[in-house]
């Protein structure tokens, strides 16, 4: 499980393309490399991805083809950066909202405004995923535990807004427009909505 707050923004230092395969080495700092085993489940842009070498500071990855067809990870190469979190061991702090790690798939960004001391992103999503995500509620974005605002279920699309804290360690200070981004829903959300429909279809 892992709690929606990013811990650091790294490198992608190695990617091997194979057939169905992409294996890639990321190189964490000292701190976030500290007691980390292989096997270990790590969120790579909110996509729960398991260790499969350790060298130093260097840890490597594989993501198989149903990740690399559903997730922005298909897309990393040698010289862009990801979110990190390790998982939550117990009695971390929540800070965010409880995540799985499971990615549904992606969005794409289709819209920044500039205020103040803020961005604000707009994202597009198919329209079904729409039912999820309500204002105010919680979504996971590149692992980021975020704020929905002004859905609108005609268009797809919502807006999150983006503290600087927020754009300097995460992803999200080097997107713009065009852009793809992980999400995951809230899954207890998921649930509540399918389980109400499910029970007015019966009656």
């Amino acid at each position: 499980m892992f709690t929606g707050i990013i811990q650091a923004l790294v490198p992608v230092v190695g990617v091997q393309n194979k057939p169905g395969l992409k294996s890639f080495v990321l190189e964490f700092s000292v701190d976030l490399v500290d007691d980390l085993k292989i096997g270990a489940s790590v969120a790579i842009d909110g996509a729960c991805t398991t260790v499969v070498n350790i060298d130093g500071q260097k840890v490597s990855f594989d993501a198989m083809e149903e990740t690399l067809q559903k997730t922005t990870i298909g897309r990393i190469a040698e010289g862009s950066k990801v979110n990190i979190e390790r998982s939550a061991k117990m009695g971390d702090e929540i800070g965010g909202h409880l995540m799985s790690g499971h990615i549904v798939g992606m969005a794409q960004i289709v819209g920044v405004e500039e205020p103040k001391n803020n961005r604000v992103v707009e994202f597009k999503v198919p329209a079904e995923w729409m039912r999820y995500i309500l204002d105010k509620g919680f979504i996971g974005l590149d692992g980021a535990s975020l704020t929905v605002v002004d859905p609108d279920k005609m268009t797809g699309t919502f807006k999150v807004w983006l503290i600087p804290e927020t754009l300097r360690v995460t992803t999200f200070g080097n997107k713009g427009v065009g852009d793809f981004v992980n999400v995951e829903i809230n899954s207890r959300t998921q649930t509540i909505v399918d389980t109400v429909e499910q029970i007015m279809k019966s009656k």
